[in-house]
Formats: structure tokens, C-alpha cells, sequence
């Protein structure tokens, strides 16, 4: 291939086509009128030799080759841009927007302080929070490009992820401190009660419920939530009973906890980008800062 004949121009458009899946949107992401983004989008397809987008039902999804270019297109540009312009923007003239992905714990404790903190060093930082799917969506997310940061439990894999270790965490097992589990609280009274799930992708089971068919025991899951913050408020009215990170557990909540009856292994959670935006100064910064409030809630 002559590569005097590929717009450089024409890549940073598909990047926008890829991410939005939309021409419309990609479109107005990018400042351009819909026909001159559709033209792109026909040229990239000759480019490429594949159609990138398909329609479908009223909206269109990436073609199995759109979606291996993802990952490598998003590093390509990001080379360029610290190839041609090296020079770091001061924090305060930046204009960026940042997709993080965490659940809503850890995102209550950090959001606030977070947004505070940039409204006074770099107020022209915006941030979206996308919903929770799950650590391995967040991953996939890095990879592609569609999140630019995530906070998670990442264990070590080939994925060139940037990963920091922010704190420790240990489950309790947590219900209304009047309920009848808690005057004698053991295996058998935590099992005789209905169990909160929390899952964002609404899943009825979980690696507890793994661990217990080894030991040939089972719980039963009476309701299944998508964020930890429900749990408080369904704990307090009913006999459900959930086991939590520490954190999720309100100091004025009222609510009783215990020891987990089995031994259930805490994990440490991770802030995590992908190496291709080791030079981006906005990211660096709101992870630097995302860090430093997650070790100070710890101290």
C-alpha cells in the first residue's frame, strides 16, 4: 500500500465512526456536517475493504473487522498526537472529556471530592461515568477506547493496562440489627435467610455462590440490584441479609454486621488505563487524583 494515499484525517474520522456507531453522532462529536462523515465512512470502507458498520435493526453495529481495528487505530492516533505536539497543555487551559467506568462503589466515596478538586486545578476537565458492567467489560473498554479509565479489580493479564494498586478491601455480612440471624449469627442462620445480589449485569449468581456448591451448601439470592447503594435501604425493611465490601456499609446505617461464616478472600482495588494515553496530562492527572482520595479515605 502507498501510504501517501491514506488521509490521516480519514482515520481520526472512523475512530469518531467506531466509537459512536452512529454517523449523526460521530458527526456532531466531531464538528462536521453528516454527508462529509458518510462520505468518510464510504472511503474508509474501500480502504479497508469491509463495510465497518452494518445496519441492523433502526441503528448499526461494528463489523467483526471494525471491531480488531478499535484497539489499534485509537493507539496509532494517540502516537501521533504526543509525536506532534509533545508539549503538555497546563491543567487549567485543558478541554477534555473522560469516560471512567467503576461501579457506584467505589464511585460514591471519590466523585465528589473528584469533581470538586478539578473545579478548582483544571476546570475544563469533564467526566462521564458509564453504567457498570462488570470488570471485564471495563477491561474491554480500555482496550478499545471507549473508556479512558477505569477502577476495578484487574488482575495481571496481556492487555497493556497500566494498573495501580489503590486500596484493600474485606467483605462483611450485613442486615438490620434487629433480625432474627443477628441474636445468634452462624452458617445456619445466614443461610435461612433470602440474600441481595449486586450485579450490574443482573446476575443471580456470584463466586460466593460458587465457593458454597463446593462445600455443598447453597444460599438462596431473593433479590438481585445493580448498585451497592439499594442495599442499605432494602436491609433496614426486610429480613434480606448481604454481604458487602466494608466501605458500602454506612457508619450511620443502624445496621449490624458480622465476620463472613466462611472464609471469603478480599480483594484489592485497581485504578487502570491502557498505555497508549501514558501521555495524555488530563488522564494522568484525574488518575493522580482519583489515587490520592482513595488512600486518604483509607487513612
Amino acid at each position: 500500500m502507498n501510504l501517501r494515499s491514506v488521509d490521516l484525517n480519514l482515520l481520526v474520522i472512523l475512530d469518531a465512526l467506531l466509537d459512536e456507531a452512529h454517523v449523526s453522532r460521530a458527526a456532531e462529536r466531531l464538528g462536521l456536517t453528516q454527508p462529509a462523515v458518510s462520505a468518510a465512512l464510504q472511503r474508509c470502507r474501500g480502504l479497508f475493504g469491509d463495510e465497518l458498520l452494518e445496519r441492523g435493526r433502526g441503528t448499526m453495529r461494528r463489523t467483526e473487522r471494525a471491531e480488531a481495528l478499535r484497539a489499534p487505530l485509537k493507539t496509532l492516533l494517540a502516537g501521533v498526537v504526543e509525536m506532534v505536539d509533545p508539549t503538555p497543555t497546563p491543567l487549567a487551559k485543558i478541554k477534555q472529556t473522560l469516560k471512567i467506568s467503576m461501579a457506584d462503589y467505589p464511585a460514591v466515596l471519590v466523585m465528589q471530592p473528584l469533581m470538586a478538586h478539578l473545579g478548582r486545578t483544571a476546570p475544563g476537565i469533564d467526566l462521564v461515568l458509564q453504567p457498570w458492567q462488570g470488570a471485564d467489560a471495563a477491561r474491554a473498554g480500555l482496550v478499545a477506547g471507549s473508556s479512558d479509565l477505569a477502577l476495578s479489580v484487574f488482575p495481571p493479564s496481556e492487555d497493556d493496562l497500566v494498573r495501580t494498586e489503590l486500596v484493600g478491601e474485606h467483605y462483611v455480612v450485613a442486615m438490620r440489627a434487629d433480625h432474627p440471624a443477628a441474636r445468634e449469627f452462624d452458617l445456619a442462620a445466614w443461610l435461612a435467610h433470602p440474600h441481595v445480589l449486586v450485579s450490574g449485569r443482573g446476575d443471580t449468581r456470584g463466586p460466593l455462590d460458587t465457593a458454597l456448591a463446593a462445600k455443598g451448601l447453597c444460599r438462596r439470592v431473593g433479590v438481585v440490584v445493580p448498585t451497592f447503594q439499594m442495599v442499605p435501604g432494602l436491609l433496614a425493611g426486610s429480613d434480606l441479609i448481604a454481604m458487602l465490601p466494608s466501605r458500602c456499609v454506612p457508619p450511620a446505617s443502624g445496621l449490624a454486621t458480622f465476620a463472613p461464616p466462611v472464609p471469603v478472600p478480599g480483594f484489592v482495588l485497581h485504578l487502570a488505563w491502557h498505555t497508549r494515553r501514558n501521555g495524555d496530562t488530563a488522564l494522568r492527572y484525574v488518575a493522580q487524583v482519583l489515587a490520592e482520595i482513595m488512600l486518604s479515605d483509607v487513612r
